[in-house]
């Protein structure tokens, strides 16, 4: 990961974002509402946490056949994933309420969620949505050696296969926050003095991961074999569970920038970007499914990507009305605004996309 960050353009077409900006918060203001949430969202939370958590006490107060079980743990796991994309995402970007002690209280969700409230904060807020797409600096494009997300990863043979064996791998997501990802991304952003806001002691931060971890550990594993349940029962639930929600998780975050149509830009010799960082996200981003009523429910708004990535401290629930300023500011400028009709093209799209990467460099030329 590069340590020297890049600086965005100043003078490249400002026009853009200073009449986007005017004509969103007039929206807001002609409308009389406000860009957080409102009873909508409140609804939503209740309803998302009702599937992620009534499954758990039903597993834990009612003898129930394994598959039975099984099946359960597999609806914890969208209710997990939907919990994540809709209120710990707005409560941890400070859009879910007007109030701070709420959007504190909803961004901490993601501590039932396996997660860290400091490394998603620096990692998606300020690396993600700053240095969108940008090899070495947003970490979303990182999967090791083992999948190429971008044509400046090194190739290797085994990537000729990347858009078959992927999507497996995908599922894999929260269950490395549960067990590694943590402790690794603590070490690696406290060593390079990154945070959200204000600097926090590390102390604080590693023992609040410590603690939250033998906390989460407790509810989800020791728990239910204390009240009787079989080991391997447990450990399998729990996995079945982290694998549904990190595959959901995993496809959403990919289709809006692992595609065909966006950029992976890099900062030239002197670490400078050729665009304003408004107009790097049009070439970096992409929507999808932007009418499907179900996908924009339940993935809280990440299907307007665009709308989220130019304005992440608005809730998701307004993205599908400010949708039409932003798409129609961008025509006027001369700007892209890539999109997909439907979910199914999408991911048709990354997929192939996948498989382009993982042709060998020269003959993909």
């Amino acid at each position: 990961m590069n340590n020297t960050a890049p600086t965005f353009a100043r003078q490249d077409n400002l026009k853009f974002f200073r009449t986007l900006n005017s004509r969103v918060n007039n929206y807001f203001k002609e409308n009389n509402i406000q860009k957080t949430g409102n009873w909508k969202l409140h609804l939503k939370a209740v309803i998302l946490f009702a599937v992620f958590l009534t499954p758990y006490f039903l597993i834990l107060t009612l003898n129930m056949p394994f598959w039975v079980m099984l099946l359960l743990s597999i609806v914890m796991g969208i209710g997990m994933a939907g919990v994540g994309m809709n209120v710990m995402h707005d409560g941890n970007h400070g859009s879910y309420s007007n109030k701070s002690w709420i959007n504190k209280f909803m961004g901490g969700t993601i501590y039932v969620l396996a997660g860290n409230v400091y490394n998603w904060q620096v990692q998606h807020n300020v690396l993600h949505h700053t240095y969108t797409n940008i090899p070495g600096h947003d970490e979303d494009l990182d999967a090791g050696r083992i999948i190429r997300f971008t044509e400046h990863a090194e190739w290797h043979r085994f990537h000729r296969f990347q858009h078959y064996y992927s999507v497996f791998l995908y599922g894999l997501l929260t269950f490395n926050w549960a067990l590694t990802t943590d402790f690794k991304q603590m070490r690696n952003y406290l060593k390079r003095k990154l945070s959200y806001g204000e600097p926090k002691n590390p102390k604080i931060l590693w023992t609040t991961l410590i603690i939250t971890k033998m906390i989460y550990v407790s509810i989800w594993i020791v728990l239910p074999m204390v009240i009787g349940i079989t080991w391997w029962k447990v450990l399998i639930g729990f996995f079945a569970m982290h694998y549904t929600a990190g595959l959901i998780l995993s496809i959403v975050f990919q289709l809006a920038h692992v595609v065909d149509h966006t950029t992976n830009p890099t900062p030239n010799d002197l670490g400078e970007m050729d665009n304003t960082w408004a107009i790097h996200q049009l070439y970096t981003t992409t929507n999808f499914a932007p009418k499907n009523a179900i996908v924009n429910w339940y993935t809280g708004g990440l299907n307007h990507q665009i709308e989220h990535h130019i304005f992440p401290n608005i809730s998701h629930i307004h993205y599908g009305k400010i949708a039409k300023i932003v798409k129609e500011t961008a025509k006027e400028c001369n700007l892209p605004y890539y999109e997909y009709k439907t979910m199914r093209s999408a991911v048709i799209a990354h997929f192939k996309h996948l498989r382009d990467l993982g042709m060998k460099p020269e003959l993909s030329v």
